[in-house]
């Protein structure tokens, strides 16, 4: 019999008192038993004893079956292809001879996953030695390049001991980013740790994932020459590499708010690194007892010394210079000087830069240009020629490429037309547009400058080579007396 809180007050109370059970139950009404169970108080109404019934259907064969069938979807590792409670339901009736109903096995299924499966929201918590891995990401965000909105990359990577951070932006995730990103993160770290965590990204991994992944060659040629290991990620598991999952994040709130407004990718990268820094200099974690700049210094001990060689991160290729000057990289054209044509020369593809060599030297550096279908010219490439074929001056794509339209309008009205602009061109090549234009506008107004006129405000009057003397020179005199003495010569 279950009894209410007031009934049960009573009971004690009056056994307290010293009243027997039988008078009790007879005082209250209630049965002697249910007296004799609440009057020491070794209960309480409001303990429920919970209903256990052994099910006659779900036998211990029958759970050995089921605890089977995890067994082999554990071994095979196929998510997709794991056992459902309906498939085992089936097997057991078709395997077991199982008389009992769909529901008793789903039941079933469900209690022993809860006991035997780890959830896959645990987590183990870590702790790395000084100098023992770094984990990396990429994430994604928005900035203004120059007033247009380009949406970049950014790659990020956190000490595991010291969570000391370091984040840079790059358009791409390809290779060439992947490697440069890692190789600017060792020199600013002042270090390589041991180990590499980081998910299983298609620039480094050829296949398999995981404890299974295979790096790809250019990979594994880049970690033997800063001497660290690879672990790679299971899929899907960003508790792996916990730490840089959440530097993913605090960056874009706090490094990419508001969005930054910068006129290169080269200064926000600047921003990037000064804000690492100010992280370094005054942030602590919160369960952790030193700061994360005293964490660092003590880290720093512990890292490996970058090699004196600098990987070369770059992709290269050795095409011909083609007819117009250029040069194709990676779906996209540079030019390079037209001395240079049909001439085989080496272009090597940095993340945010292309350098174009020939035997050694640098003939030719751009900003890297990424999508299809694009050409970057250099006026300075072309000028030569344009002295030699003055008649395409004013539909030269280099020409229109790199001057300002009121530069080519101002050539229209040149009395020597097409030569004269090339002339013009030559000296934006030599001193700049910007100041050839600042000439041009130091001039009256009812006057068309030519170019004769801007090569003479841009002529120099050296400086004198006359030197000037004092006029009294100080002389000090000489005794001569003593030679004349070994001459003998007399006075």
């Amino acid at each position: 019999m279950i009894i209410e809180v007031d009934l049960y007050s009573k009971i004690r109370l009056l056994y307290s008192e010293g009243e027997s059970i039988r008078s009790i139950a007879t005082r209250l009404g209630v049965s002697r038993q249910t007296v004799k169970k609440y009057c020491e108080g070794n209960t309480h109404p409001d303990v429920r004893k919970s209903y256990t019934r052994k099910s006659d259907i779900i036998t211990d064969d029958v759970k050995a079956f089921i605890l089977d069938c995890f067994l082999h979807d554990e071994k095979e590792k196929i998510p997709k292809q794991n056992h459902s409670a309906k498939r085992i339901y089936d097997r057991l009736v078709k395997e077991e001879d199982f008389t009992g109903s769909y529901s008793a096995v789903r039941e079933a299924v469900r209690q022993l996953k809860s006991e035997h499966m780890v959830p896959k929201q645990a987590d183990v918590p870590l702790e790395y030695d000084p100098g023992d891995a770094i984990q990396i990401d990429w994430g994604e965000s928005t900035v203004y390049i120059k007033d247009q909105k380009t949406k970049i990359n950014f790659f990020c990577g956190r000490l595991c001991n010291s969570c000391d951070i370091f984040v840079q932006a790059y358009y791409s995730q390809n290779r060439e980013s992947f490697l440069e990103a890692q190789q600017t993160m060792f020199d600013y770290f002042r270090g390589v740790p041991k180990r590499v965590i980081f998910d299983n990204a298609k620039v480094a991994v050829r296949e398999g994932f995981g404890l299974h992944a295979k790096a790809t060659e250019g990979y594994m040629s880049f970690a033997a020459h800063y001497a660290f290991k690879t672990d790679f990620c299971n899929i899907a598991s960003g508790n792996e590499k916990g730490l840089v999952e959440n530097l993913v994040g605090y960056a874009r709130r706090n490094f990419m708010v508001p969005i930054p407004r910068v006129s290169s990718l080269s200064e926000l990268n600047q921003k990037l690194l000064k804000d690492c820094l100010n992280y370094r200099n005054t942030h602590k974690v919160e369960s952790r007892s030193s700061t994360v700049k005293e964490a660092y210094e003590q880290e720093l001990y512990f890292l490996r010394q970058i090699p004196s060689y600098r990987f070369d991160t770059s992709r290269t290729t050795t095409p011909i210079v083609g007819d117009y000057s250029t040069v194709r990289f990676e779906k996209n054209n540079y030019s390079v000087p037209v001395k240079y044509l049909r001439k085989t020369v080496t272009v090597k593809g940095y993340a945010n830069e292309v350098c174009i060599h020939q035997d050694g030297a640098i003939i030719a550096s751009f900003d890297r240009l990424y999508g299809s279908g694009k050409t970057s010219y250099r006026l300075e490439h072309y000028i030569d020629l344009l002295e030699r074929k003055p008649r395409s001056v004013f539909q030269a794509k280099p020409v229109r490429a790199n001057v300002t339209k009121e530069l080519l309008d101002w050539g229209h009205l040149l009395p020597g037309g097409n030569t004269e602009m090339v002339k013009l061109l030559r000296l934006c090549v030599d001193s700049g547009e910007e100041r050839i234009l600042s000439i041009r506008d130091q001039l009256p107004r009812n006057v068309i400058p030519t170019v004769d006129m801007i090569r003479s405000f841009l002529h120099e009057v050296p400086e004198s080579n006359v030197l000037y003397i004092k006029n009294d020179i100080p002389v000090t005199a000489i005794d001569l007396r003593k030679y004349d003495e070994k001459c003998g010569v007399s006075k």
